[in-house]
């Protein structure tokens, strides 16, 4: 059987159990209803039988549900004798994870339940993931709902939601009013939807770097490190490397614990992550002179404990992205105790350097990885492998407080949702047992478990379709905004970015021929899937055919760039084949989340349509392209 996360201990032996007519689900005393919903759905579902659900003492025959006071928190034990089944555990919290393992056994093998002894209990007490709901895609609460059932499903605990102004603050409508926000009464509902499930959502705000949307409204742009900022133009590249709050400024403090206040209200979590990452403004602007005076790792720690100081006041454990402070991680202890650094690292290699100067530091800390979906049609699934396998062992070594997954956005968060499910399993898998799993192995068990996929191959081939972008939606943007907004400022710096990218472009046709043969496989793979998944085949359909499409737009910037004819009706084509594949693109990005960033999305698709059409509106450095 595949059983994933997989168990510490499991032990098979000869008999099986049968569910059967008189079989009930027995909580005992103390136990939670929902487990017992869950394994009744599931046997409903994969046996084909319905089991009543009771509360009492277990009988010959019963799947009994019950606490054991000889184990742990979050440990369980499951045994399934011919008699019947009791899942034990030291808490409601292991009750449920020994429930997740039995569904994955009923799923597998229906009424007929191997007899199996297992014992299980995770390495890693916090096991989070991090979504970023901010710079994309604001998913709908249902489908948040989704992922929270997906985290129960695979024992992840914690649950954040990344947001910089995607939530309706009572008095910041100039901040929100074109992003679609959260609203109080959704992450009300989200909160309780998680409890129930033994998922901590955890709050997490900018307060510090990355509030480009709050700083660049003409009510409170005074408050931005850079002079100007409402009057600049939007921009994916400058939302990433600017808008600081200025920390010599009297008004910031209490402008942003108020956001802070309201923020936490609405959370049952102990814990509140300020971000406070990436403040690659601090000190360059209206805060020059008081980081001449005192340093700017010293204006940055003052700041960040005034912060963590408020909110360890109102009972909240603070966290903040470590970035900044790894270059001096001593600072960090002059934070309030139990003050929490997120470690992150995304790259394949990640190097261990700074999870081991704050275990040196004795600065509790999370080691987040990542599924490394950011800025791509399909998320790059071998690197998350080889990304969370390390940091995972990361966090063994350097005896880490928690692992989170992160799943950011970036230039619009355009992969789909779906994509980052494998890297999120990955997540879970080696958060909660750090025995060895290969890449290939794991996808083979993640294709069977999560996707129903009898061939076991789906998870390998949506690998493959991610090797085979030449022209990414990272080259897009930053060609577009150089263009049209002047970014990055020299011409030269366009000139390198094409030429940094020649040798993949120029592989484009043999990413085409792979991308056909890649899409004949998936569709043979269909066949292998549960129907209850395949909704997901018209998802990889659309990302192949736009990785083509935008592979031969890049080919045809390529062409111009070196000066080399154009065919124009081949270029027409080109336009309208990215305009269908971007009609398609857009309706299944309203089935799971709201308008969110879509328009900004779509001028820049509209603009490379225009672009191959030859149409000279709103083009700036156009000429130097296709004079």
């Amino acid at each position: 059987m595949i059983l994933i996360p997989k168990p510490q201990e499991i032990i098979y032996r000869e008999d099986c159990f049968e569910c059967a007519f008189g079989t009930y689900i027995v909580c005992e005393e103390g136990v939670e209803l929902l487990p017992a919903r869950q394994l009744q759905d599931c046997i409903r579902q994969w046996a084909g039988l319905e089991l009543p659900v009771t509360r009492g003492r277990f009988r010959r025959g019963d799947i009994s549900l019950a606490l054991e006071d000889g184990l742990k928190e979050q440990e369980y034990r499951l045994e399934l004798q011919a008699e019947g089944i009791r899942v034990l555990g030291g808490d409601g919290e292991g009750l449920l994870y020994g429930v997740q393992t039995l569904c994955q056994m009923v799923e597998q093998k229906g009424a007929l339940i191997p007899g199996v002894t297992v014992r299980d209990y995770p390495e890693t007490a916090r096991r989070g993931y991090y979504l970023d709901q901010t710079r994309g895609r604001v998913l709908k609460l249902e489908e948040l709902k989704h992922i929270a059932d997906r985290l129960c499903r695979y024992k992840i605990n914690e649950f954040q939601l990344y947001v910089e102004h995607t939530y309706l603050f009572r008095d910041l409508s100039e901040m929100w009013r074109d992003t679609t926000p959260l609203t109080a009464e959704e992450i009300l509902e989200l909160d309780d939807y998680c409890f129930e499930r033994h998922i901590e959502l955890v709050p997490s705000l900018a307060s510090f770097g990355h509030l480009y949307m709050l700083l660049s409204t003409k009510s409170h742009d005074e408050l931005c490190e850079l002079a100007d900022a409402s009057a600049q133009p939007f921009s994916f590249w400058d939302r990433m490397r600017h808008h600081t709050v200025n920390v010599s400024d009297d008004r910031t403090l209490p402008f942003i614990k108020k956001m802070l206040e309201e923020y936490m209200a609405l959370f049952r979590s102990d814990r509140f992550n300020l971000c406070a990452d990436e403040t690659f403004d601090l000190g360059k602007g209206k805060s020059a002179k008081l980081a001449e005076e005192r340093g700017i790792h010293r204006i940055y720690v003052d700041y960040l404990k005034e912060l963590c100081s408020f909110l360890k006041a109102r009972g909240k454990k603070p966290m903040f992205w470590g970035d900044v402070i790894a270059g001096d991680p001593m600072l960090a202890k002059e934070l309030p105790e139990g003050t929490v650094c997120l470690t992150w690292g995304y790259a394949p290699d990640q190097r261990e350097d700074e999870s081991r100067r704050m275990a040196e530091a004795g600065v509790p800390q999370y080691l987040c990885p990542g599924v490394s979906g950011w800025n791509q049609w399909m998320n790059l699934i071998g690197d998350s492998y080889r990304n969370i396998t390390r940091m995972c062992g990361y966090a063994r070594k350097y005896h880490a407080a928690g692992i989170l997954n992160t799943d950011w956005g970036d230039f619009g968060h355009i992969n789909h949702p779906a994509h980052s499910v494998p890297g999120m399993i990955y997540g879970a898998a080696f958060s909660w047992n750090g025995k060895e799993v290969s890449e290939e192995e794991l996808n083979h068990q993640i294709s069977v478990l999560e996707y129903r996929d009898g061939s076991g191959r789906l998870v390998g081939l949506m690998a493959e379709l991610a090797d085979c972008s030449c022209f990414g939606w990272y080259e897009a943007v930053m060609l577009y905004e150089y263009v049209v907004l002047g970014e990055k400022g020299e011409e030269s710096d366009l000139i390198k970015l094409l030429k940094e990218r020649q040798s993949e472009m120029r592989k484009a046709g043999q990413a085409a021929e792979k991308l056909r043969e890649l899409r004949r496989e998936l569709k043979r793979t269909a066949v292998c899937m549960d129907s209850s998944k395949r909704d997901l085949m018209q998802e990889l359909e659309l990302t192949a055919e736009g990785t083509d499409t935008w592979n031969n737009v890049g080919m045809v910037l390529l062409q111009a760039a070196e000066e080399k004819a154009v065919d124009t009706n081949l270029a027409f084509a080109l336009a309208e084949r990215l305009e269908n594949w971007f009609m398609a693109y857009k309706e299944i990005w309203r089935r799971t989340g709201k308008e969110g960033e879509l328009a900004y999305i779509a001028e820049i698709v509209f603009w490379y349509a225009d672009l191959l059409r030859g149409r000279k509106k709103n083009r700036k450095r156009y000429e130097m392209l296709n004079s």
